[in-house]
């Protein structure tokens, strides 16, 4: 019975879909908007952010054709956070492919302020 009600709550607690819950230990990473992202990646270490952007770029084209699978209109929360999840992978790919640091390189003081956010 314990092992009944431990499931009940991994899954309700659960952001992601089933098929993807090896990327769940990175669901912090579900954030809605383009200024959570940029933010979650200047706090993170390159360690961190070369962690999830192994695992997740490991099933993005996997993520990707689930996603596809539904209208854009009318995402259910888990596969929006999915979704979510890509865009900080997006987020998280110059400094791990280029900077090898989280802020872009020789930008002082400067800040990103985006205008509008990929929709959904």
């Amino acid at each position: 019975m314990t092992n009944a009600a431990t499931s009940s709550t991994t899954t309700t607690s659960a952001k992601l879909p089933p098929e993807f819950s090896d990327l769940e230990q990175f669901s912090d990473w579900c954030l809605p908007t383009e200024a959570q992202r940029y933010a979650k990646r200047l706090d993170s270490s390159m360690q961190e952010l070369q962690a999830f952007y192994d695992a997740v770029t490991a099933r993005a084209e996997e993520a990707i054709a689930y996603c596809d699978k539904f209208a854009l209109d009318d995402l259910p929360e888990d596969v929006l956070n999915l979704m979510h999840l890509l865009y900080s992978m997006i987020q998280a790919s110059f400094p791990v492919e280029c900077w090898k640091q989280p802020k872009v390189p020789d930008s002082g003081a400067t800040t990103l302020d985006c205008m509008s956010e990929p929709v959904p």
